[in-house]
């Protein structure tokens, strides 16, 4: 332990009381805008911190190397913060402030406490400094990954309900496609579908195409392996929502869906299905 960061730990120890009220209040814990259970939060966060930066001094944790060991329990902490703050909603800058308002306070302990030291001071000061600046580095680059999960996962949670499989009637389903079909939508549609050939026994799919706005090479390859594996699990394909617009540009790209039911609205193709299932549909009188 060096001789700055054991002066930090007894400043911590002597006026942590102080020190946790006056980083509340720099941090605008006592705004009137805040609710009870806010400023508890925030409190109960300062608490952690101050909890976990302790023992990391008392093992000697350097400051400027914030990748040790003995910074372990820290760091955990301040992801603890930045991942609860990020589920909230809350901003990176808004929990980079909240640690960063913990210098204030270390300041004023250092000031009342090394009156007239003036290089003790400034060698105790450099080493808060850098502590919470690599604290407050720590939330923002942890809050960033947080996010990032955060958005994967919605947007996963997205492509499954754009992708919705419904069971139109014993051994037939039916997928409507709406926006555009790009890899990752297709992995998903074909995971979901065969899976769920697999789950209702169906030996026939419609793939209703009528809100997907364009189509070209890539959307008709995604198309034709989709079609692939379902024939690989023993069932037969439709392919609805053809427009006069879509067949031409098929056409027109060469595209070869020889093989493969085609019809131009989801009522045509579900007229097929049944005909094949030998269903008869008749209008009572």
């Amino acid at each position: 332990m060096t001789k700055e960061t054991e002066a930090v730990l007894q400043l911590l120890g002597r006026y942590e009381d102080q020190i946790l009220a006056e980083w509340l209040q720099e941090a605008g814990a006592a705004s009137t805008r805040l609710t009870d259970a806010t400023r508890r939060a925030m409190r109960s966060e300062a608490e952690e911190i101050l909890h976990a930066v302790r023992p990391a001094l008392q093992a000697g944790a350097d400051p400027d190397n914030f990748q040790a060991p003995a910074w372990n329990v820290l760091r955990q902490t301040l992801e603890g913060l930045s991942r609860s703050r990020a589920a909230q909603g809350q901003s990176a800058g808004d929990t980079s402030v909240f640690v960063l308002a913990f210098k204030r306070p270390l300041f004023l302990a250092i000031q009342r406490d090394m009156a007239g030291r003036a290089d003790d001071q400034m060698a105790a000061v450099w080493a808060v400094t850098t502590m919470v600046d690599r604290m407050a580095q720590w939330t923002v680059a942890t809050y960033q990954q947080t996010r990032e999960e955060i958005i994967k996962r919605q947007q996963q949670d997205l492509l499954e309900l754009s992708t919705p499989v419904i069971k139109l009637f014993d051994g037939v389903l039916a997928v409507p496609m709406i926006g555009t079909l790009d890899s990752a939508r297709t992995q998903v549609v074909m995971e979901t579908l065969l899976q769920r050939i697999v789950e209702t026994g169906s030996t026939l799919a419609i793939i209703d195409i009528t809100g997907v706005p364009t189509v070209d090479t890539l959307v008709a390859q995604h198309l034709l392996k989709t079609v692939s594996a379902i024939r690989l699990m023993g069932a037969e394909c439709i392919i609805s929502g053809i427009r006069p617009q879509i067949a031409q540009t098929i056409v027109h790209l060469g595209i070869d869906l020889h093989g493969i039911a085609s019809k131009a609205s989801l009522a045509d193709a579900l007229e097929l299905a049944m005909a094949q299932r030998g269903y008869v549909v008749t209008r009572a009188k």
